[in-house]
């Protein structure tokens, strides 16, 4: 039994009522037999565009994909997508069919999808339709295409990412031939559109399994994300590192919360290394200023996959800035504060404890980090003078004392750091008293 909302089940009987079938489809069904929240219910039925929109007459119609027999249902407030059975044929590309064929038979239509877990179709009425074994495979947790993989992967190569996404996302394993299949059709996801690829590629990232996938399909990923490989198994001959650069950085990855932006930078921070490393007499390993060619490959992957303005600017700050000096010294963080932004600074102190971690040694550091943090909410509970804004003068207030351009700006910024260092001075005749004596 599955659960069936309201509006949807009003969709379905609407249908069914019409005289077509009507049928839950994908993930509404393999996350409702996992005992798992269900987001978004998709439906699939025997009529087309045209019938239902007579069926539908009274509410509100999005024709979403007409072309691929898709239309949007408004039921109360509430978007219902509705799908005509369908087979497709003669794949462009690797990436779109060319030819969509509307059908009856609901069993057509589930033949032609990616994997046994996607498979499933439920009606209230007709109760689970499962040809493909996707409920048992969903409960010896595979994932597995539906006929043969390499068909699978050579019709629509995004495919590959997905497959790799559900084992991120759920703990999936792919089954021997699917998995064979993805290493070798992994070339094909050069005919993806880099926004598809970037979509799938955060959720595999956010995944709770995350770091198993990238290890276990590395030279997949290799296709799409190639400065990871120059440090794939690259030694660092350091007592400060336990693993190679690219363990290192997927065991930084993990150490992070579920968010793109920070597993993306913690993927990322150490892809300088391969270019930086320097061997000294005594056979250390050395990556002097590797985190600006880091900044650099994070630079080009963050054009190439299309990321927005806002992923990119705070990516490439944590790459760039990763291995700046941040201790519990309430003076430096508050420059650090003053210069970054608590926002930032606050994902910096998670990269670098993450960093740590990932090293392998040393853990008697993270105890820095628990004091940084605590050091930090002291001076954000009081309200210490960190940015120009907080200070007791300003512009105005220097140009009665005779400054101009940018002696105003140089003089702000030099009362900002005496501040930061005397907070209690942060009193206008104090500054003003303190800016005389420079002056003269």
């Amino acid at each position: 039994m599955i659960y069936i909302p309201e509006n949807v089940q009003y969709a379905i009987n609407k249908l069914e009522k019409a005289g077509y079938e009507c049928f839950v489809v994908g993930g509404a069904v393999r996350d409702s037999i996992r005992g798992a929240k269900v987001n978004d219910y998709d439906l699939c039925t025997s009529a087309t565009p045209q019938q239902m929109h007579n069926v539908f007459a009274s509410c509100k119609i999005i024709d979403t994909g007409i072309k691929h027999g898709t239309i949007t249902v408004v039921i109360k407030g509430e978007n219902i997508e509705i799908t005509t059975f369908r087979t497709e044929s003669d794949y462009v590309n690797s990436r779109k069919p060319k030819e969509v064929i509307f059908v009856k038979n609901i069993k057509l239509d589930i033949a032609r999808r990616d994997f046994t877990v996607n498979s499933m179709a439920y009606s209230p009425s007709r109760g689970l339709i499962d040809l493909f074994g996707g409920e048992d495979d969903i409960k010896n947790k595979i994932i597995r295409t539906v006929g043969d993989a390499n068909e699978r992967f050579s019709e629509d190569a995004l495919r590959i990412l997905r497959a790799m996404r559900f084992c991120a996302q759920l703990g999936f394993k792919a089954d021997e031939k699917t998995k064979l299949a993805i290493f070798k059709n992994k070339n094909l996801l050069f005919n993806i559109s880099y926004e598809r690829i970037t979509s799938e590629i955060k959720k595999i990232l956010c995944g709770r399994y995350a770091g198993c996938v990238i290890r276990e399909y590395a030279h997949v990923l290799f296709v799409i994300l190639e400065q990871l490989k120059p440090i794939y198994g690259l030694q660092q001959k350091n007592q400060h590192h336990l693993y190679d650069v690219f363990e290192h950085s997927v065991r930084v990855l993990e150490e992070m919360e579920q968010d793109f932006v920070l597993r993306f930078s913690a993927l990322y921070h150490d892809t300088g290394k391969a270019e930086c490393i320097k061997i000294d007499e005594s056979g250390i390993g050395h990556f002097y200023s590797h985190s600006k060619q880091s900044k650099i490959h994070v630079e080009n992957v963050c054009k190439k996959l299309k990321l927005t303005n806002n992923e990119k600017e705070q990516i490439i700050f944590l790459v760039e800035h990763h291995d700046v000096l941040i201790t519990d010294d309430e003076n430096i963080i508050k420059k650090r504060l003053s210069k970054y932004g608590e926002k930032r600074l606050r994902q910096l102190i998670k990269l670098q404890r993450a960093d740590r971690i990932g090293s392998g040694t040393h853990r008697e550091c993270l105890l820095r980090f628990i004091k940084i943090e605590d050091k930090l909410e002291y001076i954000l509970r009081k309200n210490h003078c960190i940015s120009l804004k907080d200070l007791a003068v300003n512009g105005k207030d220097l140009i009665k004392l005779g400054l101009s351009g940018k002696q105003i700006g140089d003089n702000l910024e030099k009362l900002l750091c005496h501040v930061i260092k005397y907070p209690e001075n942060n009193v206008k005749q104090k500054l003003l008293d303190v800016l005389k004596e420079n002056i003269e």
